[in-house]
């Protein structure tokens, strides 16, 4: 099994259903004996151009390890899935299970205005 970072773009308004639409995936995995190593809700973030004519879209980051058949399972689920406006798939040598620079960001950011509204 090889291991894989997968990066969604999911549609800003299906918010709500975002975590049926993670869980979807990740039973796919789950039932073809991968390992999920990192899933990351990044949340809603402004596009640098607009993509369907949206400018905001839902990010989720997922590390997992699983077999080619799977990947290609995977990689057709989120070509028919209309909530999936974009994906990047790459191959990685060895399973991530460290905060991604995005939610170290988030915490420093959450750290910062804690300790500036305790200073107030």
């Amino acid at each position: 099994m090889r291991h894989y970072e997968i990066v969604l773009m999911v549609h800003p308004d299906c918010n709500e259903q975002i975590s049926s639409i993670i869980n979807n995936y990740i039973e796919i995995v789950v039932n073809a004996r991968g390992k999920i190593h990192r899933t990351e809700n990044w949340g809603s973030r402004q596009l640098a151009y607009p993509v369907k004519k949206l400018n905001k879209a839902y990010y989720v980051l997922l590390n997992i390890e699983v077999s080619q058949d799977t990947l290609t399972e995977l990689n057709d689920a989120f070509r028919f899935n209309d909530a999936i406006l974009r994906t990047m798939i790459i191959r990685t040598k060895y399973a991530i299970i460290d905060p991604s620079p995005m939610m170290q960001k988030k915490e420093e950011n959450r750290e910062c205005h804690v300790i500036g509204t305790q200073n107030n």
